[in-house]
């Protein structure tokens, strides 16, 4: 409606724009960098940066390699985009003329730009005290591997590839910093999804107090992770504010954020599975190759991707044995950020299209095959072969919904006949777990720098009888402002009218780790909802004085508060307590009218979310051209709150999963060179890419959480990849061609096919 407040809308007297010099090359060492003559006040590099501190992430986990990331490139640069100078000036243009006119000189150096030559014996090195360039290699080994490679009947070989993607909020990355002389303060608008934890990262890289800092992130449009990182803009652009004691903005523009922005998604498998002659699964042995790029991202390090990756390749199924690797490979690419769904829409992929292979190696429908392996409802809780406790559910029976909704049947029957456009149509399945609120056990296990602890929320009963709900997660577009007050309505029955929602902001509300990980409605709604219960307590005590009668007899009802004797109003409690206190005993509880509690669910190793997906897909064979007809989701995210914000979520999850899966990828060459600057070049799908979107819901609630809620945020995206490429390879079967990599784009379907009939002997010329 035009009225939200986001870092670009902010004016203060006296505002300068931040534009920066980034390196053209992916691998170089620094020569020199000479600033405009007459202008060189307005310019900085590394040496005028004075107080500024790399970016360095730690992790306790054995074997983990530290990056030092100069926010200002010293020395080297390590990818195009790197920072090598920043430039300050009344308007955006002036700023970036300034860049122009400064003079970078760099010698060249050999460039990594994929994992297998980054692991390569030999190979240039990033980071040279390493040795090589891997950040982190690890290993899980149930054990058993060897005895079911020799006795499984079935064994299917495999490799997938998912491509490199930008993550492409609507609102790109932003800030506004100022001095308060007032307050003392450092004050940073940030466009984030994590301000307590950027307070902390911005205290430790400029050396300064936390308390001297203010995180007030205004409206944020869309995050997916991106917005997670403590970003070097962010360190820099503060600095300027801090060290010249005037307001200064950087706004991201789209073609920084293809360039220089966080990616995500890289991932290379090699997959051996092993199953009976009915496709009963046996054994799964991965290798798993992910390129982070050059640096490891604060807070949540390089190694997070791969970390998952090996955590969750099993899903949903029962695998009696696991044995994985992974590699965590620096490349001369921007670094690599935890991307809605972290790891598990490449796993997904993998897995699913893994399935598919088993069914087709035992010559049954995969959508059998796969009933047949989920883990089945009857035994929750599960604890799986990575030791994921799966808390509730039944994944066989979302497979079956999905089945019945799109269609299975039918559809089968509809490829028996050639289609009138001559076309492939094929139908696909992809079942995911979704691991969400996963908290302190989890993060540890991970060695991040910052751990998630009890997540807190504030309410304050006002002198009119209102509420404010005040609460250290921010809003990044999924409705927290509504769902927050929603949780405190069910408990104080107050009007959620009435209950305003205060988020974010570090100077008013309590520590929180942020908006990630699915957990905004598991972890601030169960601490709202505990804060609301211990308000409630204070209320009836207050409330049964008013009535003589005992805090037991006192009920809410629609923000009216009965006793045995009659009934009073929120109001006229809280006016008793703010302005006529003589009408209280002396021995109130002093605590009045402002409650904070913490909370954190029963299980600290995440709820878990799931659905199916299945997608009805037309193929052009003569184009590689790819429709999406029909695309059907069950999914069960526990008790919804909003039913509307969850489908919401959904369909947002859908729309970037078909991008993953279809149109959506970074591409290098050889070089490191950027390939997709542009909005032509990177492709998103549009409204004429997608599809309605048919969404079923069932509602299994958790054991182990408030109210039974389990997170939704992330599931959307996980399984549209693995759904649609299943799809297409189930359309492209009687042609013999098999997709394995993401995105499957008509060029890789052409080829898939050209694959498929072998190579051309005829002597004729391929044009």
């Amino acid at each position: 409606m035009g009225r939200g407040r986001f870092a670009g809308d902010i004016r203060m007297p006296g505002m300068c724009d931040v534009a920066f010099l980034r390196s053209p090359v992916a691998h170089a060492r620094i020569l020199s960098v000479a600033k405009p003559r007459g202008r060189e006040d307005r310019v900085f590099t590394s040496l005028d940066a004075v107080g500024v501190g790399d970016i360095v992430t730690r992790s306790t986990i054995p074997g983990y390699k530290l990056s030092a990331h100069p926010p200002l490139a010293r020395d080297k640069v390590r990818f195009v985009g790197d920072i090598v100078a920043m430039a300050y000036a009344p308007t955006r243009a002036e700023a970036e003329d300034l860049c122009e006119a400064t003079e970078f000189d760099y010698e060249e150096l050999p460039v990594v730009v994929d994992c297998a030559t980054g692991r390569a014996p030999g190979s240039a090195l990033l980071h040279e005290a390493w040795g090589d360039n891997l950040f982190l290699e690890t290993s899980f080994d149930s054990g058993g591997m060897d005895e079911v490679a020799r006795t499984a009947p079935v064994k299917v070989e495999k490799r997938f590839r998912t491509g490199r993607q930008c993550m492409h909020p609507m609102e790109g990355k932003g800030l506004v910093a100022w001095w308060d002389f007032q307050a003392n303060l450092l004050v940073v608008h940030t466009s984030t999804q994590v301000p307590h934890m950027i307070r902390t990262g911005l205290a430790e890289t400029l050396g300064i107090p936390e308390g001297q800092i203010r995180i007030a992130p205004p409206d944020v449009g869309g995050g997916f992770g991106y917005k997670c990182l403590l970003q070097p803009e962010e360190i820099l652009v503060a600095w300027l504010a801090l060290t010249l004691k005037r307001p200064f903005r950087w706004i991201e523009d789209r073609r920084e954020h293809l360039t220089a922005g966080a990616n995500a998604r890289e991932h290379e498998y090699v997959i051996t599975a092993y199953a009976d002659e009915r496709g009963r699964l046996l054994g799964l042995d991965a290798e798993v190759s992910v390129n982070v790029g050059a640096y490891s991202v604060w807070p949540f390090t390089a190694c997070l991707e791969a970390a998952q990756a090996g955590g969750n390749l099993p899903g949903p199924y029962i695998w009696p044995v696991y044995r994985c690797k992974t590699w965590s490979v620096a490349t001369n690419k921007p670094p690599f950020a935890p991307y809605r769904g972290v790891a598990r829409p490449g796993v997904c992929f993998a897995m699913e299209l893994t399935i598919d292979a088993i069914a087709a190696a035992v010559g049954r429908e995969a959508v059998d095959v796969r009933a047949e392996n989920l883990v089945p409802g009857s035994a929750m809780p599960y604890t799986n072969i990575t030791k994921k406790y799966y808390d509730s559910g039944d994944y066989p029976a979302s497979l079956a919904t999905a089945r019945e909704m799109i269609g299975f049947d039918a559809v089968r029957e509809r490829q028996k006949t050639r289609e009138p456009d001559g076309r492939l149509i094929g139908v696909g399945f992809s079942t995911y777990t979704e691991q969400s609120a996963h908290g302190t056990k989890v993060f540890a296990s991970w060695g991040t720098p910052l751990v998630p602890g009890y997540e807190q929320a504030t309410i304050r009963l006002n002198p009119d009888g209102s509420a404010d709900v005040r609460a250290g997660i921010h809003t990044i577009g999924q409705g927290l402002e509504t769902t927050l007050a929603q949780m405190a309505s069910e408990i104080l029955t107050l009007p959620v009218a009435q209950i305003r929602v205060i988020l974010g902001d570090t100077a008013t509300t309590p520590f929180s780790t942020g908006a990630y990980a699915s957990r905004g409605i598991v972890m601030a709604g169960g601490a709202v909802s505990r804060t609301a219960e211990k308000l409630a307590e204070k209320v009836k005590a207050l409330a049964a004085h008013l009535l003589q009668c005992t805090p037991a007899d006192i009920r809410f009802d629609k923000g009216v508060i009965h006793g045995l004797n009659g009934s009073t109003t929120f109001a006229e409690v809280a006016r008793a307590w703010y302005t006529t206190p003589e009408v209280l005993p002396d021995t109130v509880d002093t605590g009045g009218l402002e409650v904070t509690e913490g909370y954190k669910p029963q299980v600290d190793t995440g709820l878990f979310s799931y659905a199916t997906h299945a997608a009805l897909v037309a193929v052009d064979p003569a184009t590689g051209a790819t429709e999406i007809l029909d695309y059907v989701v069950v999914e069960d995210c526990g008790r919804m709150v909003n039913p509307m914000i969850v489908e919401g979520q959904a369909y947002g999850g859908v729309a970037q999963g078909i991008g993953t899966a279809l149109f959506e990828e970074s591409t290098y060459d050889a070089e490191g060179q950027p390939l997709a600057s542009t909005l032509i070049d990177y492709l998103l799908p549009g409204p004429t890419e997608l599809p309605k979107t048919r969404i079923a819901h069932t509602e299994t609630l958790s054991p182990f959480s408030a109210h039974g809620i389990k997170g939704v945020g992330e599931g959307g995206a996980i399984a549209p990849a693995g759904a649609i490429v299943n799809a297409m390879n189930d359309a492209l079967r009687g042609l013999g061609a098999v997709l394995c990599e993401i995105p499957a784009t008509p060029d890789r379907v052409l080829a898939a096919i050209a694959a498929a009939k072998g190579p051309d002997t005829s002597g004729r010329s391929a044009a």
